[in-house]
């Protein structure tokens, strides 16, 4: 978006900074695969192919059907979106703030365009904090929301803002799903973890440098790795926090 809210603008990219990071991507050789191919090749059911990348997209923002998909489509990247099933579906819910969303009656055209779709949620909560109960509703609730529009199973998952604890992958994959993916602003790798596969979030302020960097296999951490002492602190926080507001908005 050239002009997006406020709240979102860190994480969003003009259109035309957005073709150049494609372009980008196209240029290096890789080869795009949708988080159903990392899956295969975590679960030891088939190898990824030389030099995979992993195109994913959260929320359900509006121009994920329109701009955003015809981009990656004139291009031949496959992605991953992950939705937010509160803030597309009628009648939904949820904690994000206002932002022109996509609707759920789109959400096959998504697939139908080369995205595989997994859940986000369905009111993008910090799950971490969240009583077993209402994690619980989250992770099947939307799961259920997504199959129901697409005729199909959803197996894979992201957690909002990347928030997880081990109770939040444990209930992830009792919920059904398959993977699901963190942030941890990392690579990831063949020994990543399946339910917090590590990504990278492209920022405003990143450069078409930034991205070929990374391409190159270079400027970030590679997972698997274990938690430091500032996310564990953090998590606790907001743990105590939540007790006293409520659920919040993961991000």
């Amino acid at each position: 978006m050239d002009d997006p809210p406020s709240w979102i603008a860190e994480f969003t990219v003009t259109p035309r900074d957005f073709a150049a990071h494609l372009d980008a991507i196209v240029d290096s050789g890789r080869t795009p695969v949708t988080i159903s191919g990392l899956a295969d090749q975590l679960a030891g059911r088939a190898p990824l192919p030389a030099r995979p990348v992993l195109l994913t997209f959260d929320d359900g923002f509006a121009d994920l059907p329109g701009r955003t998909a015809e981009a990656l489509a004139g291009r031949g990247l496959p992605a991953t979106a992950y939705l937010t099933t509160g803030a597309i579906a009628p009648g939904g819910r949820s904690l994000l703030p206002p932002a022109p969303m996509m609707t759920l009656d789109a959400v096959p055209e998504l697939e139908r365009s080369g995205m595989e779709i997994g859940s986000h949620t369905v009111t993008h909560a910090q799950l971490d904090t969240l009583s077993a109960e209402r994690l619980a509703r989250e992770l099947r609730d939307s799961k259920a929301v997504l199959e129901d529009a697409l005729g199909h199973p959803v197996r894979h998952l992201a957690y909002p803002h990347g928030y997880n604890s081990a109770r939040v992958r444990a209930s992830s994959a009792r919920a059904g799903y398959e993977t699901a993916t963190a942030v941890r602003h990392a690579l990831s790798s063949d020994r990543d973890e399946r339910y917090r596969i590590a990504r990278l979030i492209v920022r405003r302020s990143h450069t078409v440098a930034d991205v070929e960097e990374w391409l190159a296999g270079g400027g970030a951490r590679i997972a698997p790795y274990r938690d430091g002492p500032r996310t564990v602190a953090w998590r606790w926080y907001r743990r105590g926090r939540a007790m006293v507001r409520g659920p919040e908005f993961a991000g």
